[in-house]
């Protein structure tokens, strides 16, 4: 069982950044990839990010490509997504995910966080 908890959402202006942190509880955290979506209203949840269980292949969306970077600490059990250059489309509530792949949709997800929520002003 994993359990996973973000943190770090908020709001900012256009342009800004943000770090998400996605703590995880258990042993088994580096069993799985990481992955994280994002929902705004009346949206399908997508995904932004992903990376592998060793934290050396990633997955991201084109419309976060060069602004958004995941990365891993599989010692600390937790997964951090840094964003930058935000803008007002990236508005959304922001899921922590874990399952077997890196590049996935969400009926493959084994495990989610409960959710942030980043709000980004123009």
């Amino acid at each position: 069982q994993v359990q996973l908890v973000e943190s770090g959402g908020g709001l900012v202006q256009a342009g800004g950044s943000l770090r998400l942190s996605c703590a995880a509880s258990g042993r088994s955290f580096g069993h799985y990839a990481v992955a994280w979506f994002r929902q705004a209203p009346g949206k399908e949840r997508e995904q932004v990010a992903g990376v592998n269980l060793y934290g050396d292949t990633t997955y991201y969306a084109d419309s976060v490509k060069g602004r958004f970077t995941l990365t891993r600490d599989n010692a600390k059990n937790t997964a951090y997504l840094h964003m930058n250059s935000l803008k007002p489309e990236d508005t959304a509530t922001y899921y922590c995910a874990a399952g077997r792949y890196y590049y996935t949709t969400p009926d493959r997800i084994d495990y989610w966080g409960q959710g942030t929520q980043v709000t980004v002003s123009s």
